[in-house]
């Protein structure tokens, strides 16, 4: 969820003196509607005091006037607790808003003062350096001790109010080094916690054992799976699979990768896909492959929203919810039937998280992906036909039976017969 958004939050924050709006108490009655989906955790964007859309913090131990106060964020805790969903909170801890306190004072002092360490500088050491030219974003300095001390007090604060781990935004922008020692120092009090580190590039799994994380966004999955399915050519997919498989090889020494066909950064899946009847493919291969998966809010319900770079741009993929499921428009909820289907088919099977997945049929419209698990015995197929005609693997099914189907309760006289614009598992 991007709180913010989902809850129609003010563009901007609150003038001074101006009363919290309790909204986060919206947040709470959706929980019912997450745990019927099929989901464990709920993992929120930005909470925080912030200039604008949250990622600009300026006072990490405050929750952000529009969305409410700290009472309403201990209710929020308690009522996913009460129905066994851990909250992951986001860590903006690369950069922060100009009216950041320390930053303010630094712009006071000097760039002699005590407050000054905790930012970067420019190359040529003129000015203070912003994030990837944001000028309202400005980095921090993550050699500064100071800097080091505040990100462990905010982490074990909010994990001492009961949230369950973190999601370190821009975490490929900071030194591994950093995390290395933030982490260790967080879980001394905490062991149980989670860290989720948003990678989109590089060496994902190098990052990952240097920081110390349980896991990095997978945005070579998510990218696979809808350009596959938009040039109904599996070849990528495959390939990014195999790469994920080498992943899963070197996470399994700390963690699992995070998977999603969808976040608050992309494109909504039913935008981005030029066909909606591959769809449900997108969802399983998410809910086939190893990792961790999650469902971006929305797409649960099919909504659409397209990603502009622009100011506002990110208004479409991140917008507001009814007050309850009920005011939700009657034609999304056939996506969400399919998510619980097909959701629920991976609890079934709870070897798929650390599945490894291979090509055994290859087409371009039609593929064959073999997962087998850590244990023998644990197997199963996913079948992908994108063609426009009705296709027929020749692979391997013995032992195996039909478990979900692009059709609520499709009965197939043969399972390897798949119909055109279709797909099967067999498990």
């Amino acid at each position: 969820m991007y709180p913010l958004g989902f809850t129609g939050a003010e563009r901007t924050a609150l003038p001074g003196g101006e009363p919290a709006r309790h909204r986060l108490p919206h947040l709470a009655a959706w929980l019912d509607y997450a745990v019927e989906l099929g989901c464990d955790g709920l993992l929120l964007g930005p909470v925080f005091a912030a200039e604008t859309h949250g990622y600009d913090t300026t006072d990490h131990f405050r929750i952000d006037a529009r969305l409410g106060d700290e009472a309403d964020f201990d209710a929020l805790v308690a009522a996913a607790g009460q129905r066994g969903l851990r909250l992951i909170l986001d860590g903006v801890f690369n950069h922060v808003g100009r009216s950041f306190p320390p930053f303010k004072a630094a712009l006071a002092g000097g760039p002699a003062t005590p407050a000054a360490r905790w930012f970067k500088r420019t190359a040529d050491g003129s000015d203070y350096a912003v994030f990837e030219g944001h000028g309202h974003l400005v980095e921090l300095d993550h050699d500064e001790p100071a800097v080091l001390a505040y990100v462990i007090e905010v982490m074990t604060h909010w994990l001492g109010r009961g949230a369950g781990g973190w999601r370190l935004d821009a975490a490929y922008a900071v030194p591994p080094a950093f995390w290395a020692k933030a982490i260790p120092a967080v879980r001394e009090a905490f062991p149980g916690a989670w860290f989720l580190g948003e990678m989109i590039h590089g060496d994902y799994a190098g990052y990952a054992a240097e920081a110390g994380l349980d896991s990095v966004t997978q945005y070579e999955v998510w990218k696979a799976v809808w350009s596959s399915l938009n040039d109904r050519n599996f070849q990528e997919l495959a390939h990014a699979l195999g790469r994920h498989n080498a992943f899963l090889d070197s996470f399994e020494e700390w963690g699992l990768p995070q998977t999603f066909v969808g976040n608050h950064d992309v494109t909504r899946l039913a935008t981005v896909l030029g066909d909606d009847r591959h769809f449900g493919h997108a969802l399983a291969v998410l809910c086939c492959v190893g990792g961790v998966p999650s469902v971006y809010y929305g797409d649960e319900q099919g909504l659409r929203g397209l990603k502009e770079h622009r100011e506002g741009g990110d208004d479409e993929i991140r917008g507001a919810f009814p007050a309850t499921p009920a005011g939700l428009p009657p034609g999304g909820w056939r996506y969400y039937r399919l998510h619980q289907r097909l959701i629920g088919f991976r609890r079934r099977h709870p070897w798929l998280v650390r599945a490894r997945t291979a090509p055994v049929h290859l087409e371009p419209s039609a593929l064959a992906l073999e997962l087998r698990g850590p244990d023998d015995g644990e197997r199963a197929l996913l079948l992908l036909n994108t063609g426009d005609a009705e296709f027929r693997f020749g692979v391997d099914a013995s032992g195996l039976s039909v478990a979900e189907t692009a059709e609520p309760g499709a009965v197939r006289a043969e399972p390897l017969l798949v119909p055109a614009h279709s797909w099967t598992i067999l498990a």
